[in-house]
């Protein structure tokens, strides 16, 4: 389980920073769905250890799908089920990631081509409209994978030409894994395989 493996240090940027001050208050039954990024971590691990507080927090580097989704009691095997069918219907995947982008306070690394991500979010929030990205706060889906959250310009200029030193990067996107906070820390409940690439 990746809640104990050393590899597994958010959900991303625009979900951390729901919280007005910045603070990262995860709330205990919270869920989201996310998709691993594994290919990534020789880069942005101990970056992402330093710099994105959700690291300590038990997530690994990642592309949120949908934020916060479903209480973690709301979620029976009608959903677990639901979930699975979903996602088995989407193709698998590949994204490169070959460069950073920014939000203000945040230093990300950018999939492309970001539409498939884009799409597996709309397909989970058309089937739970009850939980749209974000919360609703944000209008607009920009998949990201967060290296750096809540540091000033300065870090950011510091550490964004090492990150892009790295790049580009190449990864395969198989399954979207929901993950719930308990206990002080997010763990994998379970994992939903996408289905085979078209063509």
């Amino acid at each position: 389980m990746w809640a104990s493996s050393p590899n597994w240090p958010s959900p991303t940027a625009s979900w951390e920073a729901m919280t007005s001050d910045g603070g990262h208050r995860y709330r205990s039954g919270e869920t989201a769905l996310i998709v691993a990024v594994p290919e990534v971590e020789p880069l942005v691990g101990r970056w992402r250890r330093q710099f994105d507080p959700a690291a300590a927090a038990g997530v690994p580097a990642h592309v949120t799908i949908l934020a916060p989704f479903l209480d973690g009691r709301r979620i029976d095997a009608s959903v677990i089920s639901g979930l699975r069918t979903l996602f088995a219907s989407q193709g698998a995947f590949a994204i490169r990631f070959a460069r950073c982008g920014r939000f203000p306070g945040v230093l990300y690394l950018a999939p492309e081509p970001a539409e498939p991500l884009v799409a597996l979010t709309g397909a989970v929030a058309g089937e739970w409209p009850e939980a749209p990205p974000y919360a609703g706060q944000f209008s607009e889906v920009i998949p990201h994978l967060t290296v750096v959250h809540g540091r000033d310009e300065a870090t950011i200029d510091a550490i964004e030409p090492k990150l892009a030193a790295g790049l580009p990067i190449l990864a395969s996107v198989e399954a979207v894994h929901l993950i719930e906070y308990t206990a002080h820390r997010w763990r994998e409940r379970q994992a939903f395989a996408l289905g085979r690439p078209a063509g």
